[in-house]
């Protein structure tokens, strides 16, 4: 059986469907970023805006906010974390982002302690999900992209 990949249409289908309650956050926080001066930048099928250093990342649907310091892998991350939201719905926000910031915050704070996580950042489920996802829908619209 060949895998069915998610096409621009469904994700964007999904998002204001499925995946609203997540994506009207997403559409105020990017309404607070573009009023506070932030310009808005695209990956993939998202828009993300760049804030700070040194943190990481935050989805919200189809927008993410990142940490300016953070690289392809990160924007790859969270683009990953839209289409779970796409998979998951209204249920999003507990299966993955209330647990994902959860881990993200007891790591770093033990990190700070001195202490290092004995398991990868994507050993859990919907992290190493994320990860896949992501890089594998960026790689499919860039491959896309370069065929046009």
């Amino acid at each position: 059986m060949k895998d069915k990949n998610l096409s621009k249409t469904a994700f964007i289908v999904l998002s204001l469907t499925w995946g609203l309650p997540l994506t009207i956050v997403g559409a105020i926080v990017a309404l607070c970023m573009r009023l506070s001066g932030k310009k808005p930048k695209k990956f993939g099928w998202c828009r993300y805006f760049e804030v700070g250093n040194g943190w990481g990342g935050c989805e919200f649907g189809p927008v993410f906010l990142k940490a300016k310091d953070g690289g392809t892998r990160l924007c790859e991350h969270e683009f990953g974390h839209a289409i779970q939201n796409c998979y998951f719905g209204p249920f999003m926000p507990f299966a993955v982002n209330l647990p994902s910031s959860l881990r993200y915050w007891y790591r770093r704070i033990s990190e700070s302690r001195g202490r290092i996580p004995k398991t990868a950042y994507d050993d859990i489920w919907f992290e190493g999900q994320a990860s896949k996802l992501g890089k594998k829908y960026a790689g499919l619209i860039s491959g896309e992209q370069e065929k046009q």
